[in-house]
């Protein structure tokens, strides 16, 4: 996860999972979570495949193959799984087709039983610079993400992006209220000519829909792939500001944004679970459970 610092008010720099290579399924509003493994006291990847079905959480994401998890999920029909190539692989996987069809035998076909998604290539690369329209840094645009989005126009991939209202808010506290970036302000904060925002998370997804639709990808499909609230080692990182983030991030992500109405935001909550070997402090907080599998705070996936 980025921990760089947002420093626009309402449409601010985004981290890009640059593109999902294979799609799999359409993208919906479900809302999932992102399962990391960065700890020494994580429970099984069998219990926490039992703790997602038990919460209605059908969509997970995972950082890397990690053969237990993948193992775990078999036959798990009912979770969907987007499952990343680490950057490290990429250019290895993009110079040697054997090397693909490798990862892809090795990493996918190999668990037949598992309801992939997404196959996410890259993570927290961030070719993107943000204001108020939203726009993809130029010096990048043309040999980096111009093929990337013609891309996902063909494919009719999604575009993956990492959104935080946390960092933005925590970063500029003096510009962003606290009500907007947790989807509680009872009214209009920002204008956008006819677009009109009363949460900060609408407003960075409309960035990248602004971006997308200047390099020719109107209708590619936005994909949250990461985001979420902290409940401790930094600031208003408590319980309740978390619960209050995620809660209402699920029932917003249903209604659209003001660019796209009514076109639900397929979105996953980082993390599901404390990972207590990440640092700095902030990283290890925030996960929607406790390593024991208790949740931190009520919380609801159904529909």
């Amino acid at each position: 996860m980025e921990k760089q610092c947002f420093k626009k008010a309402a449409f601010v720099r985004m981290l890009i999972n640059v593109l999902s290579v294979m799609c799999l399924q359409p993208a919906d509003a479900q809302t999932g979570a992102c399962y990391g493994t960065i700890g020494d006291n994580l429970p099984p990847a069998t219990e926490v495949v039992s703790l997602c079905n038990q919460y209605n959480i059908q969509r997970i994401r995972l950082f890397n193959p990690n053969p237990s998890v993948l193992q775990a999920l078999q036959g798990n029909t009912n979770i969907s799984v987007i499952v990343g190539v680490a950057n490290e692989d990429i250019i290895g996987i993009a110079r040697d087709a054997n090397l693909a069809k490798s990862w892809v035998q090795n990493n996918i076909l190999k668990y037949g039983n598992v309801n992939f998604r997404y196959i996410a290539v890259g993570n927290e690369i961030s070719p993107l610079d943000g204001g108020s329209a939203g726009a993809f840094i130029a010096e990048i645009q043309s040999s980096f993400i111009n093929p990337i989005v013609q891309f996902l126009v063909n494919t009719k991939g999604p575009f993956l992006v990492n959104l935080y209202p946390y960092f933005a808010y925590a970063s500029n506290m003096k510009d962003i209220r606290l009500d907007y970036a947790l989807f509680t302000s009872p009214s209009t904060v920002v204008s956008d000519g006819p677009y009109q925002y009363q949460n900060l998370f609408n407003a960075m997804v409309d960035a990248a829909h602004a971006a997308l639709q200047k390099v020719g990808g109107a209708d590619v499909e936005v994909v949250v792939s990461e985001t979420g609230w902290p409940t401790a080692g930094g600031t208003a990182t408590t319980v309740d500001n978390a619960r209050s983030y995620n809660s209402n991030l699920i029932k917003s992500v249903r209604n659209g944004t003001p660019r796209k109405p009514g076109k639900p935001i397929e979105t996953y909550i980082f993390d599901l679970i404390d990972e207590n070997q990440k640092s700095p402090e902030i990283e290890k907080h925030w996960g929607l459970f406790l390593p024991n599998k208790q949740p931190k705070y009520p919380i609801s996936f159904t529909k």
